[in-house]
């Protein structure tokens, strides 16, 4: 086995880009990892993996690997597929492209995209929902938010909060997110503007819902041997690791234990030799407070029951003990389904690098990036060191 190393990324401003294409956003994304790597290119890249959570229902393209090896102008004698597991597509293709570099490939590309904004809404929920149980949830019209939804109200029950507690979450999201020129939404919000958002899902309102948008983003990953070629900071991915659960949230013994983030988190730390402590900065499935909430506990970082109280007195912030969602998160930074979990291996990287500007947090040098599929039905998550 290899050490595997970023060499180069890119990403495309999260956005309703009506005018562009999917190839016009992965091109960008492409062309910008490879520049960000000098030394390298096209024709050295040994296997492609892109992670979409939409394309076919909502893009009308299946066999999306070979697609954008064609758009790319990728040798046509390399592996190139589409990774697919809802909101953790990204993930995993990066999970995948980790397995072949360290055995054999020396470079390999990630895509994750998503070009969903000139669909109709209808289109777009009904193809979200395809991330619950088909048979048991889905069929009879309930939506991935509206389980959350279902799972802010069980914990604010159990633990005798109000919907104003999980405020804090978007409050820091859009504060990190004005900060962040990739960003769908770049404006700061504030509680009284929490407290009279209009209700989506009761107990989640507009401001604690994330805004599904179009986006690509790229990384170029390398083994060890290629990697002594790089210069400036070097990160390296220590750990990786996918672990899964029902996808069925009522099958579950206690929904409000997301039991496949703790198992994901634990064994990606426990290949890097780290422990929770250890990690700087985080970036997680935030779509709402309670994910990011549900998370946090799950992996270790607070006890079940006390994290709402742990944000509101700024750990979650830049500068407070478990940093999230620094360049916007799923809220501020925008939703981009399957392309979140590259973007958020880019944000810790900008971390772990020193450029990541008015929110970098202070002497940054490991990271973890996780992301849901559904609702916590497959987590992968990425630990990354800065090793120089």
């Amino acid at each position: 086995m290899t050490n595997v190393y970023i060499a180069g990324m890119g990403a495309t401003a999260v956005g309703e880009h009506y005018r562009r294409s999917l190839a016009d956003l992965v091109s960008e994304a492409a062309r910008a990892a490879l520049s960000s790597a000098p030394g390298f290119a096209p024709h050295q890249i040994g296997a492609l993996y892109v992670g979409s959570a939409y394309s076919e229902e909502l893009y009308g393209q299946s066999q999306l690997g070979a697609y954008l090896a064609g758009v790319l102008g990728l040798s046509t004698s390399i592996p190139a597929l589409r990774v697919e597991a809802a909101g953790a597509s990204g993930g995993l293709a990066l999970y995948q492209a980790i397995q072949a570099v360290q055995h054999g490939v020396p470079l390999a590309l990630v895509i994750g995209v998503e070009k969903v904004t000139d669909q109709l809404e209808d289109d777009i929920e009904a193809a979200q929902a395809m991330a619950s149980d088909g048979d048991e949830e889905a069929l009879h019209g309930i939506t991935l938010t509206a389980q959350w939804a279902m799972l802010m109200r069980r914990y604010m029950y159990e633990y005798g909060y109000s919907a104003e507690a999980f405020a804090p979450f978007p409050i820091n999201a859009h504060a990190n997110g004005a900060q962040n020129p990739l960003a769908l939404y770049r404006f700061p919000i504030d509680p009284n503007k929490y407290r009279k958002a209009a209700m989506v899902a009761s107990p989640i309102n507009l401001l604690d819902c994330s805004t599904l948008a179009d986006g690509a983003a790229a990384l170029l990953i390398v083994n060890e041997t290629l990697a002594r070629e790089l210069t400036g900071p070097c990160i390296r991915i220590a750990g990786s690791a996918v672990a899964t659960d029902t996808v069925a949230l009522h099958r579950r013994r206690n929904p409000l234990e997301l039991t496949a983030a703790r198992a994901s988190a634990h064994i990606a730390l426990a290949r890097a030799h780290l422990s929770v402590g250890e990690v700087d900065v985080w970036e997680l499935s935030d779509p709402h407070g309670i994910a990011a909430t549900l998370a946090l506990e799950a992996i270790g970082c607070y006890e079940p029951g006390t994290t709402p109280r742990h944000a509101a007195e700024g750990a979650i912030t830049p500068t407070g003990k478990t940093p999230i969602a620094t360049a916007g998160g799923y809220k501020a930074r925008g939703d981009v389904g399957g392309a979140n979990g590259i973007y958020q291996v880019i944000e810790l990287a900008h971390q772990l690098c020193g450029t990541a500007g008015a929110t970098q947090v202070a002497d940054a040098r490991v990271g973890l990036a996780q992301t849901l599929g559904g609702i916590g039905a497959t987590v992968v998550s990425h630990v990354l060191i800065r090793e120089s």
